[in-house]
């Protein structure tokens, strides 16, 4: 799932379409949503 830079809409078309824009605000970036997951490294 994507989201927009701008106004932070949820992206519903498909992200490989060349040419892709927000439809609320025409913006052309995005960012990738991630979840909260708390990485554990142990040292050596």
């Amino acid at each position: 799932m994507y989201k927009c830079a701008v106004c932070k809409e949820p992206i519903h078309a498909n992200i490989n379409t060349v040419g892709i824009q927000c439809e609320r605000c025409g913006s052309k970036i995005f960012y990738k949503e991630r979840p909260n997951v708390k990485k554990v490294v142990k040292s050596r």
